[in-house]
């Protein structure tokens, strides 16, 4: 019998009442917070919220904004977080593309929303975290503060008649247009990977798990649905230890931490600048790391450094979640270019298909396909964009034997390229397309080209990678100004519509673009 993403809390709560499940400052019980979800629900469908209405969580990494994801879960909704880095525009076009109508967010953040909002998607209600409930009458038509949840009645759950198709959550990733894209996913894609997650890395309900990642990155699926359905403790890693490596390596070992779940880029912070001997690490049983490539002499650094841990480079983009994964049983030879993504998960299957559109052979390069349970359901509003990406299970390429219900499933083009070993491993070797991804974002470089067009004093702009040892690749932005144009009014300009990990971290002015004898910008020689 299948059951929904939300309902991994409810089992739990009634098998560990009493035990953590979630620590940040302070710390929530499993009862607590299964019961405090409950009221929230409550509050959203007196609220008028109806199966499938999208609601904002713009917040920062905490307690309230786990109660807040399991409270829309159980209402039947779908929960939308929203970067609370990233500029106010890019947040307000994300509420307006996805209609939210109902925003769980705090006072200063209503505020800061309060000039763009009234003339493109006025929200109808607010649900105020901490603080006083400001009465911002031209952006919201009811405020609730979270004083009133905690209130609220306790009732048994509402019936929703939601499936596992049904859409669980939408994560919006960087877009060529200058807009992003909400990515749909259903309880079911969520589930299995969550399913298969907890089996792999035997996830149970001793283990104390780091949330490094915030809600709007898929790594935090893992994080908190994997841990809560394990009994386990979600530990919220604050967000300005970040920054700080040894901080954030004695907060590992002081928390005891047993499973740690993040990009390579914090990983490496820490090898360089955490002073990893000199802590107590003995708790610490598995490293799982996703989101971009991890340079091996780092890697093999940390593996020295901490060496009783079992390591896991796992792969997937947003749209699929985690789709292969490779253990890394021994310490890579620093001859090796890079780790192999490994093979897939349970409930999926990868195959490449070379530029002919037949499967590959063994070391044959070729665009990865995945298809299976963890699919998206595809673009929130964006058919268009979704049918280039989500394809029919008719095409030529499958095999034969196939059943009528397999052929009725579809096939997610990744964009990117991979070869695959004589051991079955695939290798990845890089994008088809202009994203990239730098500190575990994935990141349109033809979004940032949208955005500094729109700078009245640039004429010609061109966006390209530089690799990095520490961040997997940064941006860089080479501009022709119509006229004197100073670098660090681009940076700023990109920081009113961009979050921070897009901003170009290399700004440079010259007075032209070089050309292929095409025309087109000579992207390479850049």
């Amino acid at each position: 019998m299948s059951y929904l993403l939300h309902q991994v809390l409810e089992i739990s709560a009634k098998q560990y009442p009493e035990r953590k499940a979630v620590v940040y400052n302070n710390s929530i019980t499993y009862q607590e917070l299964d019961e405090v979800s409950t009221r929230l629900c409550w509050v959203l469908k007196n609220a008028g919220i109806e199966k499938g209405d999208r609601i904002g969580i713009y917040l920062n990494k905490s307690i309230e904004a786990v109660v807040a994801i399991f409270g829309i879960l159980k209402a039947g909704a779908v929960y939308v977080p929203l970067d609370p880095s990233a500029p106010v525009r890019r947040v307000a076009s994300i509420i307006q593309d996805c209609r939210i109508e109902v925003l769980i967010s705090t006072a200063k953040k209503l505020v800061s929303l309060e000039q763009i909002l009234p003339k493109l998607a006025p929200i109808r209600w607010a649900i105020v975290v901490g603080g006083n409930a400001l009465q911002i009458s031209e952006l919201v038509g009811k405020l609730i503060s979270w004083q009133d949840v905690l209130q609220a009645a306790l009732s048994p759950l509402p019936v929703n008649k939601i499936t596992e198709i049904d859409i669980a959550y939408i994560l919006y990733t960087s877009g060529s247009t200058g807009t992003p894209k909400g990515v749909t996913i259903s309880h079911r894609a969520a589930l299995n990977f969550v399913n298969w997650s907890s089996e792999c890395f035997q996830v149970s309900y001793s283990d104390r798990i780091s949330n490094h990642a915030p809600l709007h990155f898929d790594l935090s699926v893992f994080d908190i649905f994997t841990t809560l359905k394990a009994g386990g403790t979600v530990i919220i890693v604050p967000e300005k230890l970040t920054v700080f490596p040894l901080d954030l390596a004695k907060f590992i070992a002081e928390q005891q931490i047993t499973i740690w779940y993040s990009v390579p880029s914090a990983l490496i912070q820490l090898v360089l600048h955490g002073n990893l001997p000199g802590y107590d690490f003995s708790n610490l049983r598995a490293i799982l790391f996703a989101g971009e490539v991890f340079p091996i002499k780092y890697l093999r650094q940390l593996m020295e450094c901490v060496p009783q841990v079992k390591y896991y480079n796992l792969y997937g983009p947003t749209e699929t979640n985690v789709c292969t994964y490779y253990p890394v049983e021994k310490i890579p030879d620093e001859s090796i270019a890079a780790l192999p993504i490994g093979k897939a998960c349970a409930g999926n299957e990868v195959f490449a298909v070379n530029d002919r559109g037949e499967i590959t052979t063994v070391g044959e390069v070729g665009e990865l396909y995945v298809r299976g349970r963890s699919l998206m359901n595809g673009y929130w509003g964006r058919l268009d964009l979704t049918k280039e990406v989500m394809l029919s299970h008719s095409c030529d390429m499958l095999s034969q034997s196939e059943t009528a219900e397999q052929k009725e499933e579809f096939v997610y083009r990744t964009g990117d390229l991979v070869k695959q070993e004589p051991n079955g491993n695939y290798i990845f070797l890089g994008r088809r397309d202009r994203t990239i991804k730098s500190r575990g974002y994935r990141i349109d470089l033809g979004e940032i080209e949208t955005i500094l067009y729109k700078h009245p004093q640039v004429a010609e702009v061109a966006i390209v990678a530089i690799p990095d040892e520490q961040f997997g690749q940064v941006v860089k932005a080479v501009v022709v100004p119509h006229d004197i144009l100073q670098k660090q009014d681009l940076a700023s300009f990109c920081s009113d519509y961009l979050p921070k990990y897009m901003v170009p971290a290399v700004i440079e002015i010259r007075a032209s673009l070089p050309k292929t004898s095409t025309g087109k910008v000579n992207l390479q020689l850049l």
